[in-house]
């Protein structure tokens, strides 16, 4: 019997002409459900003059709603204003399933909170790792917690973020599938030439942010030039701590063995990639890293902190992990140095194939977007128990210390006289 066809909406703040990661699984997920038969409509905001309906890769059609990005690329949280032009495109396209990507993302939270009221069914894929430490943290989880609170399958990119999902919401397990990202391997191939080892070129290619660890490369290169004299470095990317990098690499002297590149293209990476032997990776915390993976199928072998997923991605002769601190990031270069005449690109790359296919992730996928059609519709009156912390977050019902009275002014009176 064929499977059923869904009409889905993809809604994130991250996406294209924007890169990451979020961005890159938006689109191939797409470009895969599309070839399987499936109507794919994308939602996200506008990018500088890039406004209004535009269409990519075999048609897929991306509404880029004219609202600007206020921080760190997120629309402004509105709750309701968002509801009509939501309303709109759900129901021009005939939307069945609403596909929300990321927990950071303004958008895909009063997305798949209006679909809800509308009696649609929505799916979440979170692609992120988040603590419970600070105010921050606290406060997204409890966003998160009302939103997956309404929703009918919910996805993550691997078992740590599963349990850091179920963890942070409060979502049934049985809810919560596990999907990984996956690599286009016919566009990241290896050089058809092998690197000589005479000089060894590691490449990063990463958002130079304190989160993916751009502070630990500032400690990590100059020690790594320092031990291996025929090692040079290629920074690719873009952001805060990049100013920390450039004072590094002028306090060291080191312009000649490490070349910052700024901002790299999507289009661009596989040819900084094969430039290079190994890929390092310093992120502090980590669902599920693309880049080891585009990394690997050229032929790279990889040197990582052992955080978050990264652990799952790649097998045991593929990767170097280490804790992240520059004494055992640095030994771990030094492991893959050793380890590179035995590195074959081509073999690697034939390996990655058979372990990642975003065909694959596609079909998962729809057996999720099957569980959530199929799944109970709920009215208004079965959902809202779902959220009670919703009304009693602001005020809460319980926690109060009482007043103890606290001298004859509190005392009762039996006559005026007392006044």
């Amino acid at each position: 019997m064929d499977r059923q066809k869904h009409r889905i909406l993809m809604v994130s703040d991250f996406f294209f002409p924007n890169f990451g990661g979020v961005e890159s699984h938006i689109y191939y997920l797409s470009q895969c459900l599309l070839k399987l038969g499936h109507k794919v409509v994308v939602m996200t905001h506008a990018y500088g003059n890039r406004s209004g309906v535009r269409y990519a890769t075999n048609d897929l059609k991306v509404y880029y709603v004219p609202w600007r990005p206020f921080l760190m690329r997120n629309t402004l949280p509105t709750l309701f204003l968002t509801f009509p032009v939501v309303r709109t495109i759900i129901i021009r396209e005939r939307i069945s399933v609403v596909h929300g990507h990321q927990a950071f993302s303004t958008l895909c939270h009063e997305a798949l909170m209006h679909a809800r009221t509308m009696g649609y069914k929505v799916v979440f894929t979170d692609h992120s790792l988040y603590g419970f430490a600070d105010a921050g943290r606290i406060h997204m989880n409890k966003v998160l917690q009302f939103t997956l609170a309404d929703i009918d399958q919910a996805i993550c990119v691997s078992h740590t973020s599963k349990e850091n999902t179920v963890l942070r919401s409060g979502i049934s397990p049985e809810k919560v599938f596990m999907v990984p990202n996956a690599v286009d391997t016919a566009m990241f191939t290896p050089s058809p030439e092998r690197l000589s080892c005479d000089e060894i070129v590691i490449v990063v290619i990463s958002r130079l942010v304190y989160r993916k660890g751009a502070d630990l490369l500032v400690e990590v290169i100059p020690e790594v030039c320092r031990l291996f004299p025929k090692v040079r470095f290629i920074v690719g990317g873009d952001g805060p701590k990049r100013v920390r990098l450039e004072e590094m690499r002028e306090k060291f002297s080191l312009q000649d063995r490490v070349e910052m590149l700024g901002a790299v293209p999507h289009a661009q990476v596989r040819s900084v990639l094969i430039s290079g032997h190994i890929f390092l990776n310093s992120s502090l915390t980590e669902a599920f890293c693309i880049a080891i993976l585009e990394a690997a199928s050229c032929g790279l072998l990889t040197v990582s902190t052992r955080v978050g997923g990264v652990p799952e991605v790649l097998p045991d002769d593929m990767i170097v992990l280490a804790e992240p601190a520059p004494e055992d990031m640095v030994r771990a270069v030094k492991k893959a140095i050793d380890m590179l005449p035995g590195i074959n690109p081509q073999v690697m790359h034939l390996q990655m194939k058979k372990l990642y296919s975003w065909d694959d992730v596609a079909k998962r996928t729809e057996i999720v977007y099957d569980r959530a059609v199929q799944s109970l519709t709920t009215n208004l009156l079965d959902r809202l128990p779902r959220n009670p912390y919703a009304i009693f977050y602001p005020q809460p019902s319980e926690g109060f210390e009482e007043v103890p009275d606290i001298g004859p002014l509190h005392a009762p009176s039996d006559s005026r006289d007392d006044l």
